[in-house]
């Protein structure tokens, strides 16, 4: 199995600059093979009216600013854009940079137990759903809708006009020109946890992610893959076909632990993994990010 490293700016309390600089950094560095984005309007920790930019706008500005990296969003949420309107906005940016983006999806705001997935607290989400006017749904009712816009953007990126009738969405004379860079579309990644998310990636995604430590630990992901191998299993698939992808955060002063952690992970099977830092906005945040942590993990990881 291939390690491969990316590198993740979560868009809260940092600007546009910083993110461009970081991103045009790693673009230079070829031991870091794709960097991301996230998805949220409003900070989730910190002073909640802080800055943080859109996503996929975002993403946009960044597709033309870089000639290497790989990209996309870890990960989209499913509740924020209508899916016609989700496909034509990832199209234009494969074209923009060039046939570099990866899909990134996941259910979005869903209703939550405290604690969902790892993350302690209530579900960080409430606030900005609430802010932005979107309801929080069922996870029965996010699961389809998922499996939905799965549907639909395949459509949009292979197809030359489509109708569609769904549970949630009805298209009529769709057509989506020009078409992605890449053959039949980005590669579609899957962000998931629970059970039933994880059947949607055995029949649908190409990668899944999951969140890391500090939110989940190896053994706890390690588990997740496993069902993840049974489901795929059960329906004919060859689980090797699905790469396994994880995001984890490294303290400022974690470089140590964060090169341990990725030996772990790889060694459970994740073959992509995700790191971000605070530091690496810092003057030299991404040469400590480079020597420190993902030269380092390439040579002590399964590659």
């Amino acid at each position: 199995m291939e390690l491969k490293i990316g590198l993740k700016t979560s868009l809260m309390h940092v600007s546009y600059d910083d993110v461009r600089r970081v991103w045009q950094q790693a673009d230079e560095m070829t031991e870091i093979a794709d960097a991301w984005l996230w998805d949220h309007m409003m900070p989730l920790a910190g002073d909640r009216g802080g800055p943080a930019l859109e996503g996929w706008t975002t993403l946009a500005a960044l597709a033309a600013q870089t000639s290497r990296l790989r990209m996309g969003l870890l990960v989209t949420s499913n509740r924020f854009r209508r899916p016609a309107l989700l496909g034509k906005m990832a199209t234009t940016v494969d074209v923009i940079s060039d046939g570099r983006l990866i899909m990134g999806l996941g259910i979005g705001g869903t209703v939550q137990s405290p604690g969902a997935g790892g993350v302690p607290g209530e579900n960080p989400g409430i606030r900005e759903y609430a802010a932005y006017g979107i309801p929080l749904i069922s996870p029965r009712e996010g699961i389809a809708r998922l499996v939905e816009t799965v549907t639909i953007l395949r459509k949009m990126w292979t197809e030359e006009e489509f109708d569609y009738e769904g549970p949630f969405t009805t298209l009529t004379g769709t057509r989506n020109s020009p078409k992605p860079i890449q053959p039949t579309g980005p590669p579609l990644l899957i962000g998931a946890w629970g059970d039933r998310a994880l059947r949607v990636v055995a029949e649908h995604a190409d990668i899944w992610n999951i969140p890391g430590p500090p939110h989940n630990s190896v053994e706890a992901l390690a588990e997740r893959s496993r069902l993840l191998d049974r489901y795929c299993e059960e329906i004919g698939r060859d689980p090797a076909e699905v790469e396994r992808s994880v995001q984890m955060i490294v303290t400022d002063d974690g470089a140590a632990e964060a090169r341990e952690t990725i030996a772990a992970l790889a060694g459970a099977g994740f073959g992509h993994v995700v790191v971000g830092a605070r530091r690496q906005y810092q003057a030299d945040g991404m040469k400590w990010m480079l020597e420190e942590v993902v030269r380092p993990a390439y040579e002590v990881g399964v590659g």
